[in-house]
């Protein structure tokens, strides 16, 4: 990919306007506390990333800094429902708004892609892992984050993952397979409840820690990591025969055609 692309639209300061409420809740001690909890399971599945090619998707900034020193390129694409937020801080922005059905990237542009806060309030779910599967590279990998149906947060709508529809992880697992990905590593996190509570707050690594060994099943967001599968666009059997046209042949003419061909077969003597 080269650095001068054309499709990466630098924004300034100034076109941030909009507010759906994730820059608030990433700048309240909740939101800085959530997103210290995710960065360290994030890291559990990408160590580091150099080299490579990555997009964050959704309102993913938050998490990008994570592979930013040895990552190729990191882009940031916001989608309709998501603030668009200037990434990197402090440096020129690599941010860009998308619409969630129609990836301005060209085929196989990433190595990676973090899709955060996307999924869930995608009008087509379908149709935007399937531009995540376009953008892919053919050894790419998605690790999508989504709300957990049985967690607290996705009950509480005061903070973004309780917007949209939440998953299960064997819901999310089953929807990337079934659009061409093969879903590998699961993991969950966000068993602090999403109070702004002070004592909450201090104890979060402790919630943590207690919620995976006892509650695994009840964390406020659920994690899949998932490779590019480049043999389910293919048939799983031969393709067979179009059914043919039905045609009402007379009896008679039938019987008669049935009689040329016995002749026809007939031995000559």
């Amino acid at each position: 990919m080269p650095r001068t692309s054309a499709y990466i639209q630098r924004m300034k300061p100034e076109v941030h306007a909009d507010n759906h409420g994730h820059r608030d809740f990433y700048a309240s001690p909740l939101g800085l506390v959530a997103a210290r909890l995710l960065r360290e399971r994030l890291l559990r599945f990408w160590p580091e990333l150099a080299g490579m090619e990555v997009l964050g998707l959704g309102h993913a900034g938050p998490y990008l800094r994570l592979w930013r020193e040895g990552a190729a390129r990191i882009l940031s694409a916001a989608l309709p429902e998501t603030d668009t937020v200037p990434w990197p801080p402090g440096a020129p922005s690599l941010t860009t708004r998308v619409e969630d059905g129609a990836l301005p990237f060209p085929d196989l542009s990433f190595d990676r892609v973090l899709l955060v806060h996307g999924l869930e309030g995608a009008e087509n779910d379908r149709r935007m892992l399937r531009e995540v599967w376009r953008v892919l590279k053919d050894d790419g990998r998605a690790l999508i984050v989504a709300p957990n149906r049985r967690g607290l947060w996705a009950h509480r709508d005061s903070t973004p993952f309780g917007q949209g529809r939440p998953y299960s992880t064997g819901q999310l697992s089953r929807l990337l397979e079934r659009n061409l990905f093969t879903a590998e590593r699961r993991d969950t996190a966000l068993f602090t409840p999403p109070f702004q509570a002070r004592l909450l707050l201090r104890t979060a690594a402790l919630w943590e820690g207690t919620g995976r060994a006892l509650a695994p099943r009840f964390a406020g967001v659920v994690m899949v990591e998932a490779r590019k599968s480049m043999y389910g666009v293919m048939p799983a059997q031969a393709l067979s025969l179009r059914p043919g046209r039905r045609v009402l042949v007379p009896e008679a003419v039938w019987a008669a055609r049935e009689e040329a061909m016995r002749r026809e077969s007939a031995p000559r003597l």
